[in-house]
């Protein structure tokens, strides 16, 4: 049987784990300690990738939150270029998939992937670097990569549209953060 495991950042166990992710930022909250604890988790080497959160106030919310862990004046959020290794590792990502959500997908009727409409039309991948360059966070906004690898055995017709560039875009990642 496959494990699972969900750590919280305020748990000693976090620093085991070089790579993090996290589902739907544009709620998120943090306390002064899980702030103070996610900057040490990523300033000594951690990797964190955030995914499917939707729309502006979402990354309005998420860049409120990860701008008090990593101030935006000494760590700005930048898009990732299209030639950046984490593009290139293995799979060449020259546009970042928008995945929706597979309730979405069925509820549009497989018309449209664009969870709120025109505000998130244009998926993004963006990032916030450490001095050395090293990504320490990765924002997939307007886009659900994840659903893409969860999801592959319940609509053939999902799995076939979105879960081919769903993992190219997850075993590039998961390539970089484990080599940088």
């Amino acid at each position: 049987m496959k494990k699972r495991y969900v750590v919280t950042l305020t748990d000693e166990e976090l620093f085991k784990y070089p790579f993090i992710f996290m589902s739907d930022v544009g709620t998120i909250g943090l306390d002064s300690v899980e702030v103070e604890r996610l900057r040490d988790y990523l300033l000594r080497g951690g990797f964190l990738w955030v995914d499917d959160f939707w729309g502006w106030r979402a990354w309005d919310q998420w860049q409120s939150e990860i701008g008090r862990v990593l101030p935006p004046d000494q760590y700005p959020i930048l898009d990732v270029p299209v030639d950046h290794p984490i593009r290139q590792m293995l799979y060449p990502i020259d546009e970042i998939p928008q995945i929706p959500s597979i309730q979405w997908y069925r509820s549009s009727g497989g018309y449209t992937t664009s969870e709120r409409g025109s505000e998130s039309a244009t998926p993004h991948l963006r990032s916030i670097s450490a001095e050395n360059g090293r990504i320490m966070v990765l924002m997939s906004h307007n886009t659900d990569i994840a659903d893409g690898w969860e999801r592959e055995n319940e609509d053939f017709d999902f799995f076939s549209r979105f879960s081919f560039p769903a993992y190219a875009v997850g075993i590039n990642v998961i390539l970089y953060a484990r080599s940088h």
